[in-house]
């Protein structure tokens, strides 16, 4: 059946801000069945509260409501569009919730809305838990044995009649919220009260513990025929009992037998067609017991998930994208394949390669957090890497993580005390991949670790090839390691930094680059194409390996490399994939061929659509620098994906290689605290007291010079990362050596700081000669809460015109000595009439994507232009339009550490925002906000 001609407009529900368990990966999803509907000629409207993405950008939607997802702002739209049909099915669990109370309040029948994609009803057969299970003992589905409990005396019961280990399973949420795994009975009653109140129905499913079974998910979409296929498979590393959302994955699947996947996939396909007469995908969850492959059913999802996004990078068929399509009448025989441009999109995935995805966790912002994973997601993004083998995979995913890995092991960071590693084995956390590896190096047996971890053999016989190797590897040195063992560890995914730590003689990397190159051992490049190279593919979607054939031809077209952020974590979210997205557009449209380089697979930026050329790698040094041996472009962009990019202009630099955009040598002004002091002193700037310390004894004598209280913090960091202000003689000793003690080598910078002062902030566009002040905003909370966690009033609400006039004067001054090309924002301290410069950032800031949503200007695309020297800002017409104030509100994942109290400082620990539009000061939702405005401070 080809499209519905009844509908010519469709809603789409986004999933509102950034917490964990909810992350960009619904904007990928919600921008990709955008764009897939307008390419249909249907017009799309789109509902979100959060201004950092792309999904809420003219460039996506053609109305973009940046409204609160509640029922009042459903019905605001629907009385000023003519909207024929919702899709629920992007938003993640935020969208089908509200889908759902929409359509019990007969919303959408009054205003005649189709709801498309999914079943209301499939909606509460698959998220109340007991009509879940119900319905697979109806057909012959295997479940865990458990009862539902709606009050704390049927909890109890249940608890006694299936014993310990059990799992909590809340109705109606997402990333496991409120669930938990209970060992013991004395543990019981807390976690189920956390059940109950964590679910909206107050309802929970107590369940038997099948911990240590194996984790299987299934990607699949179904059309209006009842055709069925089978998208991906994707196997958990970690056993049951660590929430998906945590779980290190592999995909395709690695240990199933093929009897056991073809029942799987048979199981899957009876539970989709069982929960409703619908087109779209869904994603199922299986406990497979590693003793006799049976089978049991964990969940079915159906709407586009955290792995549907994955699975869509993994295969490079977009679900989202022919989701969309299926869910306006189309069938999978009438969409073509989006990769070889020749086929049709009913057909399964290959592939010959293998993909891993590791969580990025983010404890060190939660003190006090319970660092054990569990049935609760914990991660705050995630790394996705391609390779010819799992191990290489492996490797390329931990050189992504951003956490100071140069692979898995064999840098230097490995851990060597065996009570430690033991523990760590058991009770997993961040670091237990790692700890596998330490565990096998100091001779711990394979089958003592698979005992204790559960995890399959296979894998851990993996990791255990790559002691074998850092052991041969001792017998050799730089200039006599044979070429066939050299390329068997490159094919291993060792970096070169790894090679060069294992050959130790302060052997260098640039040392065994050089030496590879000699001996002819040259990285590749290979298409993702869906089908295994059996038909020519059109997309430009690359990875790289060790072989002999390359398939990526560089054009000899001008073009520009755009650097990615990485995972997303906090103090570096998804409004530098925004950044992103619209440089690769600006760059286009300036004529270069735009060449992205990223390793999150959540984001629109590694979309093979978005660019002309995606190289789905690690933003790591040795991959950046063989990216652009091969494609020779004029240079690259690292202004616009946050600290990420920004850390390797120094080596671009020395290498030779140009910077768009500002120089290295005036971005380095701006961190260099020194330096820029000096600068902020030329041009007669107020900025702070400060001094540098390399010691806890010098730190305390620039203390007393300063005067307390001081703010604490490394140079060269994003999110306030490390900083904390104190007001002693004894914190700062224990500040100080703990900063030391975790980055080495690094300097520590001492400011006085301005207690009780107002902050603020600026960004501003310069060409080299203009400067275009993009927009000023005022912080509700005082000066000490980081500019991420404090909510900001664009524009200014509160102070006087000689403040404001003072901010543009020093924003202007600041630019123009910076040489700015692009993008600078600066924060400011404001006491009484006086105003002092905290500090300068020549590159894409949070606050960019907001202002650009508030005042409907594209301020990344101008810069981005700017920055490639195709336009002045005089070429732009710019026009802001905004009534009223627009407020950014951040959000917390708090509740996912009950144990954390809520304290801000000048450490970032919001994971995501949202706007608000007031259209004055009297608005009781900013008088609120303005009476609480000091109550979390902390140091």
């Amino acid at each position: 059946m080809p499209k519905d001609p009844s509908i010519k407009s469709v809603l789409i529900i986004g999933s509102g801000p950034i917490i964990i368990g909810q992350a960009c990966e619904f904007d990928y999803s919600g921008s990709q069945a955008a764009l897939s509907l307008k390419d249909e000629g249907i017009e799309v409207s789109i509902i979100n509260s959060n201004p950092a993405t792309i999904m809420t950008d003219k460039v996506i939607g053609d109305h973009v409501y940046l409204l609160p997802l509640n029922c009042e702002s459903l019905e605001q739209i629907l009385t000023e569009r003519q909207i024929d049909a919702v899709l629920p099915t992007m938003g993640g669990q935020t969208a089908l919730n509200l889908c759902k109370e929409a359509e019990e309040r007969g919303i959408w029948a009054k205003y005649n809305v189709r709801v498309i994609g999914v079943d209301v009803a499939a909606i509460e057969k698959t998220e109340n838990r007991e009509e879940f299970r119900q319905l697979m003992v109806d057909i012959n589905v295997g479940v865990a044995t458990s009862k539902i409990a709606n009050s704390f005396l049927e909890g109890k019961e249940a608890a006694q009649e299936i014993g310990f280990p059990l799992v909590i399973r809340p109705s109606y949420t997402l990333g496991g919220t409120g669930g938990g795994i209970v060992h013991k009975k004395e543990d019981f009653d807390a976690a189920l009260s956390r059940g109950l109140q964590a679910s909206p129905t107050h309802e929970v499913l107590v369940e038997q513990a099948v911990l240590g079974w194996k984790e299987y998910e299934l990607e699949l979409l179904r059309d209006n025929k009842d055709n069925v296929i089978i998208i991906c498979s994707i196997e958990n590393f970690d056993p049951m009992g660590v929430h998906t959302g945590d779980s290190i994955t592999v995909a395709p699947a690695m240990t199933l037998s093929d009897r056991c996947y073809q029942e799987m996939r048979n199981q899957a396909m009876k539970m989709m067609r069982a929960i409703g007469n619908f087109a779209g995908g869904c994603n199922v969850q299986f406990s497979v017991n590693p003793a006799d492959e049976s089978i049991i059913a964990i969940e079915i999802n159906p709407r586009v998930s955290r792995s549907s996004a994955l699975a869509s990078k993994a295969t490079g068929y977009p679900i989202a994208k022919i989701a969309a399509k299926l869910a306006i009448g189309y069938n999978l025989d009438e969409v073509e394949n989006q990769i070889t441009k020749t086929t049709s999109a009913y057909f399964e995935p290959t592939l010959d390669y293998v993909i891993v995805k590791v969580p990025r966790w983010n404890f060190d912002k939660f003190k006090g957090a319970n660092t054990e994973l569990g049935l609760q997601m914990k991660s705050v993004g995630e790394v996705m890497a391609i390779g010819r083998t799992f191990i290489e995979a492996l490797q390329k995913a931990t050189q992504s993580l951003e956490i100071g890995r140069s692979g898995l092991g064999a840098d230097g960071r490995q851990c060597r005390n065996l009570d430690e590693i033991m523990h760590g084995l058991e009770h997993p956390s961040w670091n237990r991949l790692f700890l596998i590896k330490d565990a096998m190096s100091m001779g711990v047996p394979l089958e003592s670790i698979r005992k204790v971890t559960r995890i399959d053999k296979w894998f851990l016989v993996q990791i255990q090839e790559l002691v074998a190797l850092e052991t041969e590897i001792k017998r050799y040195s730089l200039t006599n390691i044979p070429r066939d063992f050299f390329l068997t560890l490159k094919q291993k995914g060792y970096s070169d930094v790894q090679i060069a730590w294992l050959l130790g003689n302060s052997v260098t990397e640039d040392d065994v680059y050089d030496r590879r190159k000699e001996l002819g051992i040259k990285r590749v490049y290979k298409m993702v194409d869906t089908c295994a190279a059996e038909f020519q593919a059109q997309t430009p979607y690359y990875y790289s390996t060790y072989e002999d054939e390359n398939e990526s031809f560089p054009s000899d077209k001008k073009k520009v490399i755009v650097l990615g952020s990485g995972p997303n974590r906090i103090g570096q979210g998804i409004e530098f994939d925004y950044s992103c997205v619209h440089g690769l557009l600006a760059a286009k449209e300036a004529g270069y061929e735009s060449i992205m380089v990223n390793c999150n697979p959540e984001t629109v930026s590694t979309d093979f659509n978005m660019a002309d050329k995606l190289y789905f790698e690690p933003v790591f040094w040795e991959h950046v620098r063989e990216i652009i041996d091969l494609e020779k472009p004029e240079g690259v962009i690292v202004q616009l994906g946050g600290q990420t990019a920004l850390k390797m202009a120094e080596k671009l630099h020395e290498k030779g290689i140009k910077i768009i955009g500002t120089s290295f040598n005036n971005m380095d002004i701006a961190e260099d605290r020194g330096r820029f002091s000096d600068l902020l002193k030329d041009l007669d700037i107020p900025y702070p007291k400060y001094g540098v310390a390399e010691s806890a004894e010098e730190a305390i004598e620039v203390a007393s010079q300063v005067g307390y209280p001081v703010l604490v913090r490394p140079s060269y960091v994003l999110g306030g990362q490390g900083m904390s202000i104190v007001i002693n003689d004894e914190d700062l000793e224990k500040a100080v050596v703990k900063l030391l003690g975790d980055l080495p080598g690094n300097r520590v910078l001492i400011d006085h700081f301005l207690d009780r002062a107002e902050e603020a902030e600026s960004d501003s566009i310069c060409d080299g000669e203009d400067v275009h002040i993009v927009g000023l905003m005022e912080h509700i909370e005082p000066a000490g809460i980081h500019s991420g966690d404090s909510s900001a009033v664009l524009p200014p609400f509160n102070l006087p015109k000689k403040v404001t006039d003072l901010m543009e004067e020093y924003t202007v001054k600041l630019a123009k000595a910076l040489d700015v090309r692009g993008l600078l924002n600066i924060q400011f301290a404001i006491k009484g009439e006086d105003v002092y410069v905290i500090e300068a950032n020549p590159r894409a800031s949070r606050t960019v994507p907001f202002i650009a949503k508030a005042y409907d200007v594209p301020y990344i695309n101008i810069a981005a232009k700017i920055m490639l020297g195709a336009n002045k800002l005089k070429d732009f017409k710019i026009e802001r339009k905004l009534v009223g104030y627009a407020i950014k509100e951040p959000v917390f994942s708090f509740d996912k550490f009950p144990e954390v109290e809520k304290q801000l400082g000048p450490e970032m620990k919001s994971t995501g925002e949202a706007i608000r539009f007031i259209k004055d000061l009297e608005d009781p939702y900013f008088v609120k906000l303005y009476k609480e405005k000091s109550m979390y401070l902390s140091k």
